[in-house]
């Protein structure tokens, strides 16, 4: 690990400062970060810690209904504390069923929810500094498009990468059509989730939006109380838990009394380099009667243009599954015993 200045700061402005200044970085729970530090992918000059950051208006620990009704979470809170927090088992049971999904326990105590939108790719070949990587060092390559591949994405690929976004909270929350509230010297700024993330093209190095100098201060996430009743969050991993998703699927459906459905939402993990939506295909649902065939059609739609790379080709046949499986548990409606109310690894909330 390269040598690094550590600074702690509960000041905004001298955040905000040394942010912009050369390759700083914040840190709160650091369980991405201090990974790829380790193994030498990322060398910031300095880390500041921002646990103890106080911004005047706004608790960053947070997890608190928002003036307009929805849901605000600090960028300081914890998963766990997410997950587990009534308004969001309540109110955003898709939220904290895709949370207890992701990592293990330990992690999720220490994980912030700001940090959970930094985390960057797990392809084996970005983590191996003694590889090519267009993503660690732009030009070089992309060694996993003709080789181990078996986790990479199936969607939204370029010629530049196809790794894929690890994260399972990212999932719902693009599903749920959270903003992404950010600040920096020069002002506030709110990212639509769907304009967070970005996929590869040629910059594949360029994980996200969000400018130098800028700092998550909270997500919001508007009212979604005509989900509650039909939620669930899929993910298909290799092991129970502790595992990143093969395929993962965030469903919520708006469903009346005679079956038939008024609003639907999908998104996608484990596929692509951000999370993945069509929000067509979630239109050609509405009308329809919530059953196999109308779910089989919208994730042809959703899939449409996916290609495999050899050794992951078994996604295509996995991710529309998964859709027609996490689609048919929502409709029947969120299950909370097996739900956002128990953790899968059997860590009972």
């Amino acid at each position: 690990m390269n040598p690094f200045i550590f600074t702690q700061s509960k000041d905004l402005d001298g955040v905000l400062a040394a942010l912009s200044a050369g390759e700083a970085r914040p840190i709160a729970g650091g369980t991405n970060l201090l990974d790829l530090m380790k193994e030498g992918v990322m060398r910031p000059s300095q880390l500041v810690d921002i646990n103890g950051l106080k911004i005047e208006g706004l608790d960053l620990d947070q997890v608190a209904l928002d003036e307009q009704g929805g849901l605000l979470l600090g960028a300081l809170a914890r998963n766990a504390d997410t997950a587990y927090d009534a308004l969001v088992r309540e109110r955003y049971p898709l939220l904290s069923s895709a949370i207890l999904a992701g990592a293990s326990p330990q992690l999720r105590n220490m994980a912030s929810n700001g940090g959970n939108l930094m985390q960057r790719t797990r392809c084996v070949y970005f983590y191996d500094v003694g590889t090519a990587c267009n993503k660690r060092e732009p030009g070089t390559g992309c060694p996993a498009k003709d080789g181990v591949n078996r986790q990479h994405a199936i969607l939204g690929t370029s010629e530049s990468c196809i790794a894929t976004h690890p994260s399972d909270m990212c999932v719902a929350l693009r599903a749920l059509d959270a903003t992404v509230h950010v600040q920096s010297s020069s002002g506030k700024r709110q990212i639509p989730f769907a304009d967070f993330h970005r996929l590869p093209e040629d910059r594949p190095e360029i994980d996200n939006t969000l400018q130098p100098g800028e700092l998550i201060t909270h997500i919001t996430i508007p009212q979604a109380e005509r989900f509650m009743a039909h939620s669930a969050y899929i993910k298909v991993r290799d092991r129970l838990s502790y595992a990143f998703a093969l395929v993962s699927v965030a469903a919520a459906l708006d469903v009346d009394a005679g079956g038939t459905i008024k609003a639907a939402r999908i998104a996608l993990g484990g596929v692509a380099h951000k999370p993945w939506r069509v929000e067509a295909a979630e239109a050609q649902l509405v009308g329809k009667a919530a059953g196999e065939q109308a779910f089989a059609a919208a994730a042809d739609a959703i899939l449409h243009g996916a290609r495999g790379y050899g050794h992951n080709d078994f996604k295509l046949t996995l991710a529309k599954n998964a859709i027609v499986q996490a689609l048919t548990s929502a409709a029947r409606g969120t299950d909370i015993a097996s739900g956002s109310d128990r953790d899968p690894e059997g860590e009972n909330a």
